[in-house]
């Protein structure tokens, strides 16, 4: 029987945690009583989450993170360390999104989307592990897409990145069996975060589940993943698509 407590106290680092997903996971961490870190580029939107959570009676701390940047990785982990002492869930969210042609696409653009979603992917496990490793357990769950097995045009530095993750997830899994460190990943489809009432009939039926996904989706899958009940999964991925990457479909 899983453990309904087992977040009281814990630290958990979030980063892109000032909007969408990540707030959602924020949320539903520190509703369960862990000490929250919102990694979060953006002042405005990780002062507000650490409002909307602490005003709810829970526990939050916003720290201004740039994950392209890595000495600021290695800040909010020394900052998370002297304030908790520990580390020990650590959610890799924070991610760009910028389709454009292959033909147009310039080495910045490129680079600006692989230094955001997948450079910070390790670097922050990296730094996360140093200390999880010194007391031989911790969790890490990085978000990735369903756009790792499935394409529209126009979408090459972003299908690499999440493509990437997926396969830096096992590799990482591997490497850091030995100190005690579990490594999944997750690979949400169509997650709605913005207004609700917008989305058309045509968009909840084509989803096996009958309706498009929603950020509580996600933050369940990840406090599922990094439950001390659940420490036999490592390694893996987890697709919530509602089945979408699984429909099959014929072109009359």
């Amino acid at each position: 029987m899983i453990n309904p407590r087992a977040y009281e106290g814990k630290v958990v680092i979030v980063t892109g945690a000032g909007r969408g997903i990540g707030q959602g996971v924020a949320q539903a961490y520190a509703a369960r009583g862990a000490q929250v870190v919102l990694a979060e580029l953006k002042e405005d939107l990780g002062s507000s989450a650490e409002r909307i959570i602490t005003k709810q009676g829970a526990k939050a701390l916003f720290v201004p993170t740039d994950v392209r940047d890595p000495e600021q990785i290695i800040a909010l982990m020394k900052t998370v360390q002297e304030r908790f002492g520990t580390v020990d869930v650590l959610i890799n969210n924070a991610g760009i999104s910028s389709f454009g042609s292959p033909y147009e696409i310039t080495v910045e653009m490129w680079d600006e989307i692989i230094n955001t979603n997948l450079r910070s992917v390790f670097l922050c496990t990296r730094e996360a592990a140093k200390i999880m490793r010194r007391q031989n357990e911790g969790s890490i769950v990085n978000i990735a897409s369903t756009r790792a097995f499935q394409s529209e045009e126009n979408s090459e530095a972003y299908a690499a990145s999440k493509g990437g993750i997926i396969a830096l997830t096992h590799a990482l899994a591997a490497s850091l069996a030995h100190d005690g460190v579990q490594v999944n990943s997750i690979s949400p489809g169509w997650i709605e975060t913005g207004p609700w009432e917008n989305l058309r009939d045509i968009d909840h039926v084509q989803h096996w589940s009958g309706r498009v996904g929603q950020v509580g989706d996600i933050a369940n899958a990840c406090l599922f993943l990094t439950h001390p009940d659940n420490r036999f999964i490592n390694g893996t991925n987890l697709i919530i698509d509602g089945g979408m990457t699984k429909t099959m479909i014929y072109v009359p």
